[in-house]
């Protein structure tokens, strides 16, 4: 039997179902029907990144319709992490619209800081782009000092460079699905971020730090998305004693922050303990039921899951600084994010997102 060089060109019928494929991958990720992911793949020459590409920057100029705001002072170099510093010329800031007087409940104090930690759910495509769009428009409305997301993919952090010119974005990966951190220039101080990894994670879960001034005060910001499912809980205390231990480490002149999808039972916790003068902010605050459960199958529907499951998996943690004459930052305020049904019948996320703002004391 005669056989067939390899370097022989693909079948007509193979091209058509490879076509095939990438478009339905493309609408999958993108929130689109089959003919504009046609559309987009044969105007990049059938290459899904370039396509995506495409299409995000495309639908990112509908969503907020004002000027691009002016370059910022450029930040120093960061270690170990990949920071955006200097926006493309085509960048519109989503944040400049939104006075922060107005986005901050109940809180007209400029001194201060404001939090948004989000387990965004890149990984499920379904609607991403309304779903990034949403994620935008509370970035808008709040205009947080600091946004810690978890589950990043990377058309959602190209998405986010777009709209978020005044924001210093961190990522805590660039494949796969990563953390990331959203400084906001005119209020923070970049000092330098690192990423510290979990030795013994099976998930590509990390811990993502940065060093920041704000007003002075020396701050030591943290995030991270620990080990997820239930037969997890080992691994998961595991990187729960590090983050600890970073924790309790930071220098006494240092306030240290972290906020992130832990997936944390109360038994787990109870089990590796909190180091003195590390708060709970959702506990400090009193424990309101309102805020309580930030993964809720109850009232999200996203997962579309035949079970009811409530659980308290995403979290804040403060360490004040402890320093005398040093200002002390304590929580203030909490409340839940993206409870309401979008348009096109999804949440913004299957969690619950957190916003926190702290009071110096």
């Amino acid at each position: 039997m005669a056989s067939t060089s390899s370097s022989e060109p693909p079948s007509v019928s193979d091209v058509e179902e490879n076509r095939t494929r990438l478009c339905d991958e493309f609408a999958a990720i993108a929130g689109t029907g089959s003919a504009v992911a046609q559309c987009y793949l044969a105007e990049n020459d059938w290459e899904m990144e370039r396509a995506l590409n495409s299409f995000f920057e495309a639908d990112m100029e509908k969503v907020f319709e004002v000027e691009s705001s002016p370059e910022r002072k450029t930040v120093p170099e960061p270690k170990k992490t990949k920071v955006e510093e200097k926006p493309a010329e085509d960048c519109i800031d989503l944040t400049e619209a939104s006075p922060a007087s107005r986005c901050k409940p109940g809180d007209e104090d400029d001194d201060k800081l404001s939090l948004i930690t989000w387990n965004v759910d890149g990984l499920d495509t379904d609607l991403l782009s309304d779903r990034a769009r949403s994620l935008c428009s509370f970035i808008a409305l709040y205009t947080p000092d600091v946004v810690f997301l978890q589950e990043l993919i990377p058309p959602y952090i190209k998405y986010l460079k777009k709209r978020a010119v005044s924001y210093l974005i961190i990522e805590g990966n660039e494949e796969g699905y990563f953390t990331g951190m959203m400084l906001k220039k005119s209020r923070l101080k970049f000092l330098e971020s690192e990423i510290v990894a979990y030795p013994t994670t099976q998930m590509m879960r990390n811990l993502l730090v940065a060093q920041v001034e704000f007003k002075g005060q020396k701050l030591c910001l943290m995030t991270s998305h620990l080990e997820s499912c239930k037969d997890q809980a080992k691994e998961r205390m595991k990187q729960l004693q590090l983050v600890m231990e970073r924790m309790r480490e930071a220098q006494s002149d240092v306030t240290v922050l972290f906020g992130g999808d832990t997936n944390l039972r109360d038994t787990e916790v109870a089990k590796v303990g909190l180091p003195t003068g590390v708060l709970d902010v959702w506990e400090r605050l009193g424990k309101q039921e309102h805020c309580r459960y930030t993964w809720d199958t109850k009232a999200n529907s996203n997962k579309n899951v035949s079970y009811v499951s409530r659980c308290r998996f995403d979290r804040v943690y403060l360490r004040p600084a402890t320093k005398d004459g040093v200002p002390h930052l304590l929580p203030d305020h909490m409340a839940l994010l993206g409870l309401d049904k979008l348009d096109c019948g999804r949440y913004t996320s299957d969690h619950w997102g957190i916003y926190c703002s702290f009071a110096t004391n």
